[in-house]
């Protein structure tokens, strides 16, 4: 699976880095850094929870 985030829409609003921290994080400034595109199936739930709780519909899940 591979991670997208729409930029664009983002908010910046740190539900997904606060489901899946490994994946997402925000820095000092509040913008949004995706720390792995590529996640492991392992996380595959937190991504998916991380997807349904953006307010914005910003990230996305493609498959590889």
């Amino acid at each position: 699976m591979r991670v997208v985030v729409d930029f664009t829409q983002c908010e910046s609003n740190a539900l997904c880095a606060g489901v899946a921290p490994e994946v997402f994080e925000l820095d000092e400034d509040d913008n949004l850094h995706v720390l792995m595109e590529h996640p492991p199936e392992a996380l595959r739930a937190r991504v998916e929870e991380a997807v349904r709780l953006c307010p914005k519909q910003a990230i996305s899940i493609e498959e590889d």
